[in-house]
């Protein structure tokens, strides 16, 4: 992907009637939905239907309020295992402030890399968060420690080599009104 990628850990696998509904919520919020495989989507939102304004013709640049996104559930018995199982090696750190060693993830990923992607990737992230539940797990910039460390629903900060926040729906959707947001590519 082009864009930002935020992750969402999972203590347990999902059902399937929660996956009906995580299916339900991609289709709901898309203007074009695909389904790829079992909880994997390619999908168009449009930045509206996150609570987001739509680009203003001074502002907008070519930005169309539609933004792609892949959205894709990881883990044993769904997706490729070997790319969870990498993803997840020597995360002590993480499973420390979890209180959970996960055993899914969904990956919420921009398919391009405007400002516009990094805030809406974070409210996609904060929405499947809303119906699958679990904890956004997010790479921070140099510097960010400080912006997140103080917002609502934070539940903690890895001092990794490369430094996480990891946090629920109600973090993303504070972060996003931080001025000078920004995820990591």
């Amino acid at each position: 992907m082009a864009g930002p990628t935020l992750v969402i850990e999972l203590a347990e696998p999902i059902s399937s009637a929660v996956l009906t509904e995580f299916r339900a919520l991609m289709r709901g919020l898309s203007t074009r939905f695909e389904q790829q495989g079992h909880g994997s989507f390619d999908v168009n939102v449009p930045v509206e239907r996150l609570g987001m304004e739509a680009p203003t013709a001074l502002d907008a640049q070519d930005v169309d309020s539609q933004r792609p996104f892949l959205v894709y559930l990881m883990g044993p018995g769904v997706g490729d295992e070997s790319i969870f199982e990498a993803e997840h090696a020597d995360e002590s750190e993480v499973e420390a402030v979890l209180g959970f060693k996960p055993t899914h993830a969904v990956n919420v990923s921009a398919d391009c890399n405007r400002g516009i992607d990094h805030a809406a990737t974070a409210l996609l992230t904060a929405a499947v968060i809303d119906v699958l539940g679990g904890v956004a797990k997010a790479e921070l910039l140099e510097g960010q420690e400080a912006v997140v460390a103080g917002l609502p629903g934070v539940l903690g900060l890895t001092d990794e080599e490369y430094p996480m926040a990891l946090g629920t729906a109600e973090f993303l959707r504070a972060w996003v009104d931080q001025p000078g947001f920004r995820l990591v590519k």
